[in-house]
């Protein structure tokens, strides 16, 4: 079995604990990555939740890695905003190497921003996002 953003959304937290703490860091991405809101949950209302999400608020990340920054997709127009710098560095959850978001620096909005992200395949990673030391979700890309 291949694994998918799909098959994430099937998972409870405990499970997207392992599979990030399990996963190596890979390569930060580049181009645009299609995300989608994890809750942890397994259930039918984490898929509506997620769709939702997607539709409304956030379709996911466009990595410039040359650049060292990122820009999220949001809105159901997917303009690119809230700029963030990208680099390896360790990671909040198990203090091993990952790939860090950050938005300390970049985005006046969300200062208090970060997010770890780790390759899970080739084309998927899996991310967690945090609100200074507090976490707030996990979510996935997946790339073309």
């Amino acid at each position: 079995m291949v694994l998918n953003a799909e098959h994430l959304l099937d998972m409870t937290q405990s499970q997207l604990d392992d599979l990030f703490r399990n996963s190596p860091t890979g390569n930060i991405p580049d181009g645009e990555g299609d995300g989608m809101v994890l809750l942890g949950e397994g259930t039918e209302l984490s898929e509506l939740a997620a769709e939702l999400y997607h539709l409304f608020v956030w379709q996911g990340k466009v990595f410039y890695p040359e650049k060292g920054i990122l820009y999220n997709r949001l809105s159901p127009l997917g303009i690119e905003a809230s700029l963030a710098k990208v680099y390896m560095g360790e990671s909040v959850v198990d203090g091993k190497e990952c790939i860090i978001v950050d938005y300390s620096q970049t985005d006046p909005v969300t200062p208090w921003a970060r997010d770890e992200i780790r390759q899970l395949a080739p084309k998927l990673y899996l991310g967690v996002a945090y609100a200074k030391d507090e976490r707030l979700f996990d979510f996935s890309l997946t790339f073309p």
